[in-house]
């Protein structure tokens, strides 16, 4: 039940990271503060397709 997404930066739009969810505890799309490198700081990243 566990799938793969990737995590975009909502500033720079780069995508930093890959993560597992759970989609039938998460059937919304996941938010969560990750490190940008290119930005330096902690930032929102938003789970993409």
């Amino acid at each position: 039940m566990r799938v793969k997404i990737t995590l975009q930066c909502t500033e720079t739009g780069d995508r930093n990271y890959i993560t597992t969810k759970n989609k039938r505890n998460d059937p919304e799309r996941l938010e969560l503060k990750k490190y940008s490198p290119r930005l330096k700081r902690y930032t929102i990243h938003r789970e993409t397709k």
